[in-house]
Parts: C-alpha cells; sequence; structure tokens
C-alpha cells in the first residue's frame, strides 16, 4: 500500500497543478499565495516517485512535503473565501459569487492528494 500511496501521489500532483495553473492563470496570479500549488509540485512529484523505490523517503519526504501541500490546501480555501467576500455584493449575492469566484472547494483536492502522502509511512511496504 506505501507504493502505491506513493505513486498516486506522485500521478495525481502534475495533474493537478496543470488544473491549477489554467484557473490562476486566468486569475492573473493576482495572490503572491497562487504561486504555491505550483512551486510545491516538482518536490512532491519527486518525493511520490521516491517513495515508490525507496521506503525512507516513504517515510520522510513524502509525508513531510505532503503535509506542506494540504497546509497549502488550507491556505486555499481560505483565500478563495476571502476572494469570494470582496466580489461585488460578497456574501449577499451566493448565488453569483460562489458561481463565479473563486472555487470554495477546489483547494481541498490538494488537501486530498496531500493526505495520500501523509498515509504513506502509516501502511505496509509492498515487496516486488
Amino acid at each position: 500500500m506505501q507504493r502505491l500511496l506513493s505513486a498516486v501521489t506522485a500521478v495525481s500532483v502534475p495533474a493537478l497543478a496543470f488544473e491549477i495553473y489554467l484557473e490562476h492563470y486566468k486569475g492573473s496570479f493576482g495572490d503572491k499565495w497562487m504561486w504555491t500549488p505550483i512551486a510545491l509540485t516538482p518536490p512532491l512529484t519527486a518525493a511520490g516517485v521516491a517513495g515508490v523505490f525507496s521506503e525512507r523517503a516513504a517515510k520522510t519526504w513524502l509525508p513531510a512535503l505532503s503535509a506542506l501541500y494540504a497546509l497549502d490546501g488550507v491556505v486555499g480555501v481560505w483565500t478563495h473565501l476571502r476572494g469570494i467576500g470582496k466580489r461585488p455584493g460578497g456574501f449577499r449575492e451566493p448565488t453569483y459569487n460562489l458561481i463565479m469566484g473563486p472555487p470554495l472547494l477546489a483547494p481541498g483536492s490538494l488537501m486530498l492528494v496531500g493526505a495520500f502522502g501523509l498515509l504513506a509511512p502509516f501502511v505496509r511496504r509492498e515487496r516486488w
């Protein structure tokens, strides 16, 4: 299970980063926090790949970087909430601003992918 979680993390992060990049590009990267999931992608992907081949990496680097990625998701929920509140009408116009503003639950995908890497050190390692 440890190799599988490492591999899923390594494969999920670049795909998610591509989608995040496209969405944040539409927002002109107006907030410096928009760059953090992009910046965390290469090291977390490398840690996921390393975790497939090395139990040590799966127990050290992968959970450390996954924790940062999940924490970035928590920050993302907060910044997306702020972004919705800053739109004209703020939360008084929820039907419009929740649809047209930043996607409120999208940063949860960072927390989910981060959780894969956080679980890796606690499960058994498959033998090849």
